[in-house]
């Protein structure tokens, strides 16, 4: 069966979505009429266009005062001040931010915006931070978009951050403010509109907007939560990009190459919900906000709040490079340093591999401290190449091994490995030590990141404890006829548990009140069910990754199409009790 790059949740819903802004803003015209209101919110995501929705509204309403938010922030310079604890002066890390949405506007020019609102007869303030802008007003409606469409927007220079005019800044730059700062300010401002909204806009295809009711989100939340579903992946080429899922899942063929799929990250991903055939997107972390518990599990949800903590993304050296050699931080060290509750611990789980595939994991015996500092330091300033083979310890990799890699452990995939990382989400925290002197897609060198990598490494991961530890700790848990239960994972340094499962009939899950992630690895199909038929029987393809939430409590999952009567491979990650 053909991966499915587009899954969907159908929602139950007779209510129709709006589709464009000539039928958007006429039912906002109805809506000013039906509440006699003067006052009109556009609360907008960064990355939003703000200045191309300005015109769409005059245009439709002549009469009325359009104000963009902007307005009402503080001076660029003012803003650059007060945000740089957080953003800092460091490449790529920031510090997770502890400013409010409200911190970059100017009180003055608040109050003024709020003067000529009770002054006008109709008033539209649109843009990110506008609903700060208008007390109570009688329409508010929210403009979303998905983190990874903001990322292509700033690839092309067509958005700036919030506040600042560096549309032309490194994506890096961009990138980094959005994940430590604008982000955090607008997911925390969204939690606080998510009781009063009244409208939500997906604006991922500016052009052609499409817009629901609140009621309508709030049913779609509800349904969702109750049954199995996947997130939108999306893929994205690298300078160690490999050729398996162009092949495997009909990509591009015309790509260099593809190095990511990320198929599970929440905060990245999108959730398509299936409105009587039209498609609305939405941020698929707007689920793990508005309902945590029902999504989360309450264990889960008191360890980690409004986060989704577990990752799936792939990572294909196949017919590519190595990926860079690397470590990720401490729990006390991302703590300390960024701001972070908690690390990326993580796993490899060999997908596919080519018969000479290998993974660098761990150190080798006796490894020289100072001497792999001192040639790290020698291949970063001045063109040395670094041998990893001296420092680092490999291991042959086949389909199906797990590579376990708590925080601290050097580690990194070689060429000809199709990879599923499964691991914890603070997917930016990785400490590039070595990256085989090549460049970015960008022609130009990747950031490195020794000083810190360096306070974080932990020497005694050597190969007889990596061996012990970390390399196919695979054991048989229970098994019948038809089914094997194995536990393949993590360390007891992590907090993720997998579990694989070989069966060619049917085997029952139960959630115990815990997010659960799954992916179908060996085999073509099968089908998720519910035992009391809660939910619609939900297909899943060889190598979709899909989300059971807490609330379904229990369900099966069996062989189906082409894979019925045969055996399947399902692995399972979910958080530790």
């Amino acid at each position: 069966m053909p991966f499915n790059k587009s899954p969907f949740v159908k929602i139950k819903n007779q209510e129709p979505c709006l589709t464009g802004w000539d039928a958007i803003l006429e039912k906002v015209s109805q809506e000013i009429e039906q509440r006699k209101a003067t006052s009109i919110v556009i609360e907008c995501y960064q990355g939003i266009m703000v200045e191309d929705m300005l015109p769409i509204v005059e245009q439709k309403f002549p009469t009325a005062k359009v104000i963009n938010s902007a307005t009402a922030l503080k001076s660029e310079g003012e803003i650059i001040r007060i945000t740089h604890p957080s953003v800092t002066d460091d490449r790529i890390f920031g510090v997770i931010t502890n400013l409010n949405m409200k911190d970059l506007f100017d009180d003055s020019r608040i109050s003024e915006i709020k003067k000529k609102v009770a002054q006008e007869e109709l008033v539209f303030v649109i843009g990110t931070g506008a609903s700060l802008l208008i007390d109570n007003p009688r329409l508010l409606i929210y403009a979303d978009m998905a983190r990874w469409e903001i990322q292509l927007r700033m690839r092309k220079n067509a958005v700036a951050n919030i506040g600042l005019a560096n549309r032309n800044d490194k994506i890096e730059t961009k990138y980094k403010r959005g994940f430590f700062l604008d982000w955090r300010l607008c997911d925390n401002l969204k939690k606080e509109l998510m009781s009063r909204w009244d409208f939500i806009l997906d604006t991922n295809n500016q052009a052609n907007p499409k817009m629901i009711s609140a009621a309508m989100f709030s049913a779609a939340m509800e349904q969702t939560v109750r049954q199995p579903f996947s997130v939108v992946p999306f893929f994205d080429p690298g300078p160690w990009g490999g050729q398996w899922m162009k092949e495997k899942f009909n990509l591009d063929p015309e790509a260099s190459n593809y190095a990511w799929c990320f198929n599970c990250v929440p905060e990245e991903n999108s959730l398509l919900l299936d409105f009587n055939g039209v498609k609305f997107e939405t941020p698929s972390i707007n689920l793990v906000f508005s309902k945590p518990k029902e999504l989360l599990g309450q264990h889960v949800q008191k360890l980690f709040g409004d986060e989704f903590p577990i990752r799936f993304d792939f990572l294909d050296t196949i017919d590519g490079g190595n990926l860079s050699l690397q470590v990720h931080p401490l729990k006390e060290y991302i703590r300390e340093k960024f701001g972070m509750p908690y690390t990326q611990d993580e796993s490899y789980y060999i997908l596919d591999a080519t018969d000479d595939a290998t993974v660098y994991l761990g150190l080798k015996e006796n490894v020289d401290q100072e001497g792999m500092i001192a040639d790290l330091r020698k291949a970063q300033s001045n063109g040395h190449i670094f041998d990893a083979d001296k420092y680092a310890q490999r291991w042959s990799a086949k389909k199906h091994d797990h590579f376990l890699i708590p925080a601290g452990t050097v580690h990194c995939s070689a060429t000809g490995c199709m990879v599923l990382e499964i691991s914890a989400t603070p997917y930016i925290f990785t400490f590039k030590l070595w990256d085989w002197a090549r460049l970015g897609l960008d022609g130009k060198p990747r950031p490195i990141n020794i000083d810190h990598g360096i306070n974080v490494i932990q020497w005694d991961r050597q190969p007889a404890w990596t061996e012990a530890n970390l390399v196919n700790k695979i054991s048989t848990v229970t098994e019948s006829d038809e089914w094997r239960e194995e536990q393949t994972g993590l360390h007891a340094l992590q907090f993720i548990e997998t579990r694989r499962y070989w069966h060619s009939g049917t085997v029952s899950h139960r959630t115990d009140d815990t997010v659960n992630v799954l992916m179908v690895v060996e085999g073509e199909q099968a089908v998720v069910e519910s035992p009391d038929n809660s939910f619609e029987p939900f297909l899943v393809n060889y190598a979709e990754a899909f989300i059971v939430p807490a609330n379904v409590e229990e369900y099966t999952i069996r062989p189906t199409g082409l894979s019925e009567g045969k055996e399947i491979g399902v692995i399972k990650a979910y958080v530790r009790k």
